[in-house]
């Protein structure tokens, strides 16, 4: 392939990504502050700068454009948690921070809406425990496993998706207007608890 082909090819599909991303930030914005269902693909493609036919050609439909949305947001938070735990920390340490990352980065403007109200809603919860599993819920299992749960009494495979639950109900009442200390306290209480006593290093 030729230097021109190369960089011809490049440009094209960084015109591409750009296009795409430029979606996805017109419809999240749209999302947030219209709701899905008042929200349409003209509307979208207008906020974008695009034609709608552009859109078609990156997105399905209104649902995938959304499922896409929501794709970004989970790995948004995953990354956020990810960051917060790094290598040096000792399991317990690591998924207490993660913990908390978590529970900060649900505080991003519309996420809460997106990913807990509106996507179950849209998508169904099959589909969006699917998509938690893969992203912050998967970040929680390796935790939990990594600090031990699961390896006595308690089953790991059912404590995960009851803590991630109790996670989600936080960063819900977070978003309706609890105190934000107050609540993470209460989830980190509970995370705690679940994980015993600290064993001495």
């Amino acid at each position: 392939m030729s230097k021109t082909t190369s960089a011809t090819v490049r440009t094209n599909r960084e015109r591409t990504e750009t296009t795409r991303l430029a979606l996805l930030d017109a419809a999240r914005a749209l999302f947030v502050d219209k709701g899905y269902g008042d929200t349409s693909t003209p509307e979208i493609a207008v906020a974008a700068g695009i034609t709608r036919g552009a859109l078609y050609h990156h997105f399905t439909d209104k649902r995938d454009l959304f499922r896409q949305v929501l794709l970004r947001e989970g790995q948004a938070v995953a990354a956020d948690i990810e960051a917060a735990a790094p290598e040096q920390l000792t399991p317990r340490e690591a998924l207490l921070e993660g913990s908390k990352a978590y529970l900060n980065a649900m505080t991003a403007p519309g996420r809460t809406r997106l990913l807990l109200i509106d996507g179950p809603a849209v998508l169904g919860m099959e589909e969006i425990v699917a998509m938690d599993n893969a992203t912050s819920a998967a970040s929680l299992r390796e935790g939990l496993a990594r600090a031990g749960v699961g390896k006595d009494e308690v089953s790991l495979d059912a404590i995960t998706p009851l803590l991630a639950a109790a996670f989600d109900r936080a960063a819900l009442a977070i978003d309706a207007g609890a105190g934000v200390e107050e609540t993470r306290t209460a989830m980190l209480w509970l995370l705690e608890r679940t994980l015993g006593p600290a064993r001495k290093r």
